[in-house]
């Protein structure tokens, strides 16, 4: 999939506290853009994407509140395509694709299995100073 996120036509951005209730509220947010944007809450690709995206935010509040007290959600989407990102200010960025093969259940494991599983694709983009990175998810609708 290459798809260029700058040309997705609806985006929204929510800044959250990087508290465990920022998982509801990354959520309900997705579920609330995706309506307005036309995308129906009952394609095949939608509950996978909000598990995705719940476990992402439950990554960055477990793992990176210590250095990062807010988390920004970005969401995008297009005619066939939904992409989302969590941004923090960790300097830590994991290696996605070494996650599809470990034995833990859970976390980027699971964003992997479901990432690929759907044909969609995974990255880690670092921010300029080092100090923070955004995790993109984009996925074919």
């Amino acid at each position: 999939m290459s798809t260029r996120l700058d040309a997705l036509p609806y985006r929204h951005v929510l800044t959250l506290p990087t508290e465990p209730a920022a998982v509801r509220l990354a959520r309900q947010t997705a579920e609330q853009a995706l309506i307005e944007w036309g995308v129906s809450l009952r394609h095949p690709t939608v509950d996978p994407a909000l598990l995705i995206l719940s476990e992402l935010v439950t990554n960055s509040v477990r793992h990176a509140a210590v250095l990062s007290p807010t988390m920004t959600v970005i969401y995008a989407a297009g005619p066939d395509c939904l992409a989302f990102a969590v941004h923090d200010r960790h300097p830590y960025q994991p290696l996605l694709h070494a996650s599809v093969t470990e034995t833990e259940a859970g976390g980027l494991a699971t964003v992997m299995e479901l990432t690929l599983g759907l044909g969609g694709n995974a990255r880690v983009r670092g921010d300029a100073d080092g100090k923070g990175k955004s995790i993109w998810i984009t996925l074919p609708l």
